[in-house]
């Protein structure tokens, strides 16, 4: 079941947010990290791919990191979001590094839900949405 969560929440987190790390960012078009990333730097964006996997290949412009610490924010700035593009479970670890690295939000995407995560995140200060996309909310706001 979808999160409850306030539409000001979203709107204030989509309209201050500058730098979002991506994580499990794709080079697949047809994926839809892929397709979200892209959308997002349409949107004035700037967003860093998380994949160890790539790392150090360059996805849609920027270069991919192996994982949020290896993001040299003295670079890309701080990192204001960490969407998250892993199943539930394998959530966990992305949004506790983000307390590590000093996001102010995690959003887990559509389907993704991990309350344990979630609770961790909100009680260090972040914000969180959960089973939520960013390219779906933005039209929807009207940002």
């Amino acid at each position: 079941m979808r999160e409850r969560v306030d539409d000001t929440l979203i709107r204030n987190i989509l309209t201050e947010t500058k730098v979002i790390a991506l994580v499990g960012a794709s080079p697949k078009p047809e994926r839809p990290s892929h397709g979200v990333m892209r959308f997002l730097q349409r949107h004035g964006y700037r967003v860093i791919p998380v994949n160890p996997g790539l790392a150090g290949q360059t996805l849609n412009g920027e270069r991919v990191y192996a994982s949020l610490k290896e993001i040299p924010q003295a670079e890309t700035g701080p990192i204001d979001m960490v969407d998250i593009f892993r199943n539930s479970e394998a959530a966990a670890a992305p949004a506790l590094e983000a307390i590590e690295i000093g996001a102010k939000t995690v959003w887990m995407q559509l389907d993704v839900i991990n309350e344990g995560a979630a609770a961790k995140a909100r009680a260090a200060g972040l914000n969180v949405v959960m089973d939520r996309c960013p390219a779906i909310e933005i039209p929807r706001l009207g940002l």
